[in-house]
């Protein structure tokens, strides 16, 4: 698509929702990674320097994208741990692996917002996003406490980051580049052996969660 000069209101918001689509889209194709501002701004048919009068940088815009998903994921897995009966641990470790599962482009933004894309926007930016991340990891533990309220406030919070420090390495590790992949067909032990993200991620947290009520 092309865009003339967005000047009134409602064009500037459907070009700066435009935008954020198109860096999703990209982005769920090609890997965080791989993806350049000129990319953007050529799947919107703008030119970058217009691109620029509506995000900072690249950086900005991944980090409202991951801000976003934050968001959906909460909504998610409110939805999936609701009908839980109290102390179901497999049942809220699969919530957690599935729910994630389903977004391609927050566990992939996992490993990338600390990474890089904290690091190149201004402080109002990164500030709105940590309080969005941690506003989000807030209301999952407390959502998966009402499943599992031998836990502590602090056990919740832990797990919650545990969990996304987890997907976030799982997701690349289970996604592997076509060289790695090129790699495990001639020696498949050097693959561990496919680490397939849903049945790892579901066993990992569940061993998380009995630690912690152990504890």
């Amino acid at each position: 698509m092309t865009f003339q000069r967005a000047r009134r209101p409602e064009h500037k918001r459907q070009r700066y929702e435009a935008i954020l689509a198109a860096a999703r889209a990209l982005a769920e194709r090609d890997g965080v990674r791989k993806v350049s501002l000129s990319d953007i701004a050529g799947a919107v048919g703008m030119h970058k320097s217009a691109l620029l009068r509506y995000f900072e940088t690249r950086e900005e815009i991944y980090l409202r994208l991951a801000a976003d998903d934050w968001r959906d994921w909460v909504a998610a897995m409110r939805t999936a741990l609701a009908p839980l009966p109290a102390g179901a641990v497999a049942e809220v470790a699969a919530a957690f692996a599935t729910t994630l599962v389903e977004r391609p482009l927050l566990c992939d933004l996992l490993t990338h917002a600390p990474l890089n894309l904290e690091r190149n926007v201004s402080l109002e930016t990164v500030r709105e996003f940590k309080l969005t991340a941690v506003g989000s990891v807030d209301e999952l533990s407390a959502q998966v406490r009402t499943v599992l309220p031998a836990l502590t406030d602090q056990d919740a919070f832990d797990l919650v980051g545990s969990v996304s420090l987890l997907a976030a390495g799982l997701w690349q590790l289970s996604h592997p580049t076509e060289t790695l992949l090129e790699l495990y067909e001639v020696e498949p032990e050097l693959g561990y052996g496919g680490l397939p993200f849903v049945p790892t991620l579901t066993r990992l947290t569940t061993t998380i969660i009995r630690g912690l009520l152990t504890a």
